[in-house]
Parts: C-alpha cells; sequence; structure tokens
C-alpha cells in the first residue's frame, strides 16, 4: 500500500483567508457579468463548515502555545522529527513529492512540526508529575534490550522465515540479511536495541520481545502502521535482556518520559492546559458565529477536581473534548508527535 504522509491540511478557507491579507488591492475572487464573489462571501459560507472551524480551532491553538513556547523548541527537536518522518520514504525524492502533493514545502512542513512541538512543550510545561505517575510509569518500564529481527511483508513469508531459523543451526544473522525487509537493520543481521519508551520498534513487537529469555525466538507478531495502515510480519531473537531490579532511580529519564507520553495522550488533560493556556492568552472571537468554537477547552478549563465535582460532570467533559483535542494534538507526522523518540 502506498504510505501516507500525516500532515496538517491546508483549506480553501486559510488560502484565501491570508490572499485577502496579503495586501492585494481587491478581494474579488470571481467576477461575472452582473455579480461578483468576494473573500467575504466566500467566508461567510466556509466558516459553517465543521472541518473548516476546527482548522480555525487548530490555528488558534497552535498560535497560542507557539508564541508562548516557541523558544522552547530547537532545530534539532525539529530535525528529528522531520528525518523520522522522510525516513519512511526510504528516498528523498518520493518524500518531496509527498510533500508537494500535500501543498507544502520543506520549509512549511518544518514550520507545522515547530509549531506542533510547540504545543507539545506547553503541554509538558503544565504537567505535574508526582510519585503516583511515576510509580504507574515504573510499573510499564522495561529497560534497554539488545535483540535481532527480521521484518516481513506477508505472513505466509514469515512463517516460512521462522521455520529456517527454529532449525538447529540457523544462522539468524544471516536470515536477516537475506530476507528482512527492514533495510535499516537488515545489513546488521537485524540488530536493534531498544527499550520500553523506544518508537522504533511497534509495541507488539516489543511486548512479545521482553517475554524471551536470552536466545530465544519469538512466533511470527504482527504489527499495523497506523499511519499508512500497512501491517507488517516479525520474527525477534533476543540477544541480551536484562531485568528492571528495583532501583528506580537508574531509570528516572526514562520513567519521567513515559509519566509525560500518558499525559500527553490523556484527552481530558489536554483540554483542560489548552483552555488554561486559551484564557491566559485573551483570547476572544470577533465572529458571533464562532463563538462558542473553543467551549469545549473552555468547559475543560474550568472543571473542577474529580473530588469536587460529580463523576457525571467529569465523564460529560472528557467527553466533549476529545474529538477537539484529537484535531490540535494530531502530529504533522507518523510517529508527528514524536519528538521523544529515541
Amino acid at each position: 500500500m502506498k504510505k501516507k504522509l500525516i500532515l496538517a491540511a491546508v483549506s480553501a478557507l486559510s488560502v484565501l483567508t491570508l490572499a485577502a491579507c496579503s495586501g492585494s488591492s481587491s478581494n474579488e475572487i470571481a467576477t461575472m457579468k452582473g455579480g461578483k464573489i468576494t473573500v467575504e462571501d466566500f467566508y461567510e459560507q466556509a466558516k459553517t463548515d465543521q472541518n473548516n472551524q476546527s482548522l480555525i480551532r487548530q490555528l488558534i491553538v497552535l498560535k497560542v502555545f507557539d508564541q508562548k513556547y516557541g523558544d522552547d523548541v530547537t532545530e534539532k527537536m525539529i530535525d528529528k522529527q522531520y528525518d523520522q518522518t522522510a525516513k519512511q520514504y526510504g528516498d528523498s525524492d518520493k518524500f518531496e513529492s509527498a510533500l508537494e502533493a500535500s501543498g507544502l514545502t520543506k520549509k512549511s512542513y518544518r514550520e507545522q512540526i515547530r509549531q506542533q512541538l510547540a504545543l507539545q512543550e506547553g503541554l509538558k510545561a503544565n504537567m505535574d508529575i508526582g510519585d503516583d505517575e511515576l510509580k504507574a510509569a515504573w510499573d510499564s518500564f522495561h529497560p534497554e534490550v539488545e535483540a535481532q529481527l527480521i521484518k516481513l511483508t506477508s505472513e505466509d513469508d514469515a512463517k516460512d522465515v521462522l521455520k529456517e531459523a527454529q532449525k538447529d543451526g540457523a544462522d539468524f544473522s544471516k536470515l536477516a540479511k537475506e530476507k528482512s525487509t527492514d533495510t535499516a537493520t537488515a545489513e546488521d543481521g537485524g540488530t536493534v536495541k531498544f527499550d520500553s519508551t523506544s518508537t522504533t520498534v511497534p509495541a507488539e513487537v516489543q511486548t512479545a520481545a521482553f517475554a524471551l529469555k536470552d536466545g530465544e525466538i519469538s512466533e511470527v507478531i504482527s504489527a499495523t502502521d497506523a499511519s499508512t495502515y500497512t501491517t507488517s510480519y516479525y520474527i525477534v531473537k533476543m540477544v541480551k535482556n536484562q531485568d528492571k531490579g528495583n532501583d528506580m532511580d537508574k531509570y528516572k529519564d526514562q520513567i519521567t518520559e513515559i509519566a509525560q507520553n500518558t499525559l500527553l495522550n490523556d484527552s481530558t488533560f489536554v483540554a483542560k492546559t489548552i483552555g488554561k493556556e486559551l484564557k491566559a492568552a485573551n483570547v476572544k472571537m470577533k465572529d458571533e458565529d464562532l463563538a462558542d468554537i473553543l467551549s469545549d477547552y473552555v468547559s475543560a478549563a474550568e472543571t473542577k477536581d474529580s473530588t469536587d465535582s460529580s463523576a457525571t460532570d467529569a465523564s460529560d467533559n472528557k467527553e466533549n473534548a476529545t474529538d477537539s483535542t484529537k484535531e490540535s494534538t494530531e502530529t504533522t507526522s507518523s510517529s508527528a508527535t514524536d519528538s521523544s523518540e529515541k
């Protein structure tokens, strides 16, 4: 299946609005005998569309967080996320074609990444991670392991390769070089290192790998890429597994990262934080027809803690915030979101 680039959409609404503000001497879109279509005409129609309202909401949120937290985003962070997305396409020409097809250039795509990272940095700045959150993160953490993997595109091929790998005296490294479709690891015999915070190895593969003892080979593991919707099949051989022990301080950075990512995926926390920042920025909607466009975020920010409010109110606020939260937090890359990748 052809790979899809996960990019923020650029609608006609934003294009024409920018055009109207670009210093053009006329706001006319089209003229005809006895009439004309203006930017204002278009705006009045376009603003009622739900997709355009979602875009307006996203533009506001990103602008607010960019102004306050944009300086926290470094070029190194942008490079990392840009390269992670580009890597999915195999070569630069394919990636540049995907950008062009989405109406983007390298520069504009990097700007999208920067804005999304500013949102992420703002969310992190509002986190209050205590002992309970760290303990929960510790429970789900597994330290770095060294393994070998073979990636294949069909389940039948994977089963055939597994049979070869299970034979006495089979050379797993040789099989990885010959059979694996993962070009990043095949030449090195499929060797890869990862822990439970890594995003370079699918979660399904990680779970299976962590259960293996040194020298053991997994069964065929299927994993579907959420950005490309393709399913790949993996065989893993554990080289060096390790127990995390009881010293949580030894892995403090990784544990903190897990706790942060948990909150980044918590729609209630995200909506409440966005609402708080919108209020702090004194955002006012000038168009009465769009007066309630940010109401989900505002409501979430005003919601009291669960100890002070009913379970019903908390449930309603979470449900109302979910869709809007997804719109503003979708990463611009497959992994978009994700500067925490190791």
